[in-house]
C-alpha cells in the first residue's frame, strides 16, 4: 500500500547516517529522560484495553466551530495568528507568510480506509477552501501527524514541505516533487524565501515509523517558526525533555507555544506530554502563550476526550497564559484575555453516541474534505 510511505535509501540514507541522532541503525532519544515520568507500576494496555477501554473517549455530538476564512481574508493586526483545524494541525500566519502545521484532513489515523482510528470531528473548512499556503511543515511520520491523502491533494499544488530527516522519503512517493522537500535534521534551519521567516527543528522525546519494521527510520522533531518579530514554537509529538531548556536558551523566547496534551497514558510518560508534564514543558521552554494541541479530534487513549482540555482549564497555574480557541478560531494570542471553557457544552451531553452513529451525524454536517 503506497499508504505506508517509502523506505529511506541512496543519498538520503546517505545523510540520515552521519546524523548524530543515528546510532546503531536507528535514530535514537539521546538525551536522559528525566525520572518519574513513566509509572513502573502502570502497565502497557493491551490492545482490547486500547481499541475499546476507558470511558467518554468520543463526545456526544460534534464540537462547536467555526468558519474562520472570513477572518482570513483580514491581516492579523499584531501580525501573529493562529488557527486551531483540528488534533495538531494548525494554520499559523506569522507576518505576512502562512505555516500550515501537521496537516491531517484525512477519515483516519491509519493506513487502512476502512479501520483504524476515525477522527470523531471533521476540519472546519476542506483542504480546497484553504487560502494558499507558503510552507508545510510536519514534525514525523506518524498517521496522525503525516496523512496520505492530504498529502497526495498537497503534491498537486505548489507548496513546499518543510520536515525531519527522512520524511521526505514518503513526500517524494506520494507525489511531491524533491525540490520542494527540505529535511532537517535538529537545530538546522531552512529560510523561507518569503518575509525572513526562518524554520528551525529541535528536539523532541518521542519515535517514528509507519510499519512495524519501519521504526526510527526517520527522525521525530519539534520545529520553531520565526519571523524578524515573532517566533512560535510546535512540539510535534513529544515526552517531556530537559532539552526544552536548551530550546528555550538557543531559540527563545516564545510568543506562543503550541504543545500535544492528548492521547497520554501513564505508560507512555516519556514519549507523550500530557496536560500536566505539558505545563512543565511550557516552564522550561520559558512561557509564553499556550494553545494545546493533538486533541479535540482522535481517540488515540483511553483517557476522556475532554480531559486534557479540563485538566488544564481547572489545574493550569495562574500565570499561564492559555489560548484555546474553538476549532476554526482565528487568535492572535497577544489579544486573548480569557478562556471560555467551550467544550463543556459537548460534555454537558451524558449520552455519548456511539463511533458509527456520531459518524453518521459528522457526515451530515460538514463532508470530509478529500473526495
Amino acid at each position: 500500500m503506497k499508504s505506508l510511505g517509502a523506505k529511506v535509501n541512496g543519498e538520503r540514507l546517505e545523510r540520515i547516517q552521519a546524523s548524530p541522532r543515528w546510532i546503531e541503525g536507528a535514530f535514537r532519544n539521546v538525551h536522559p529522560i528525566p525520572p518519574g515520568l513513566r509509572d513502573p507500576d502502570t502497565p502497557f494496555p493491551t490492545l482490547t484495553e486500547f481499541l475499546f477501554g476507558g470511558d467518554r473517549r468520543y463526545p456526544a455530538a460534534p464540537l462547536p466551530a467555526l468558519d474562520p476564512r472570513d477572518a482570513w481574508r483580514r491581516a492579523p493586526q499584531s501580525g501573529l495568528r493562529a488557527t486551531w483545524l483540528g488534533h495538531s494541525t494548525v494554520l499559523i500566519e506569522i507576518d505576512g507568510v502562512r505555516v500550515l502545521t501537521d496537516p491531517v484532513w484525512g477519515p483516519r489515523a491509519s493506513p487502512l480506509t476502512l479501520a483504524g482510528p476515525k477522527r470523531f470531528q471533521p476540519v472546519p473548512v476542506t483542504l480546497r477552501e484553504m487560502p494558499p499556503v507558503d510552507v508545510v511543515v510536519i514534525s514525523h511520520d506518524h498517521y496522525d501527524h503525516l496523512d496520505y491523502p492530504t498529502i497526495r491533494a498537497l503534491s498537486k499544488t505548489d507548496v513546499p514541505f518543510v520536515t525531519s530527516l527522512g520524511v521526505g522519503a514518503h513526500l517524494q512517493m506520494w507525489g511531491v516533487r524533491p525540490e520542494r522537500i527540505t529535511e532537517l535534521d535538529w537545530w538546522e534551519s531552512h529560510e523561507l524565501g518569503k518575509g525572513g521567516v526562518r524554520i528551525t527543528a529541535a528536539p523532541s522525546q518521542h519515535f517514528s515509523g509507519r510499519t512495524p519494521g519501519g521504526r526510527n527510520a526517520t527522525l521525530w522533531s519539534s520545529l520553531v517558526v520565526q519571523s524578524a518579530r515573532h517566533s512560535v514554537f510546535f512540539s510535534g509529538d513529544t515526552g517531556l525533555t530537559t532539552q526544552y531548556e536548551e530550546i528555550a536558551t538557543r531559540l527563545g523566547p516564545f510568543d506562543l507555544v503550541m504543545l500535544e496534551v492528548g492521547a497520554f497514558h501513564p505508560a507512555w510518560g516519556d514519549i507523550h506530554l500530557g496536560p500536566e508534564n505539558a505545563l512543565e514543558a511550557l516552564r522550561l521552554l520559558g512561557g509564553g502563550a499556550f494553545l494545546p494541541i493533538h486533541w479535540g479530534t482522535f481517540s488515540l487513549a483511553m483517557h476522556a476526550w475532554d480531559q486534557p482540555a479540563e485538566v488544564l482549564f481547572d489545574k493550569g497555574p495562574a500565570n499561564v497564559r492559555l489560548v484555546m480557541p474553538q476549532l476554526g478560531e482565528a487568535v492572535e494570542p497577544g489579544h486573548v484575555d480569557r478562556v471560555v471553557p467551550w467544550w463543556r457544552r459537548i460534555a454537558s451531553i451524558d449520552r455519548p453516541l456511539a463511533p458509527d452513529a456520531l459518524e453518521a451525524k459528522l457526515t451530515s454536517v460538514v463532508p470530509w474534505p478529500i473526495d
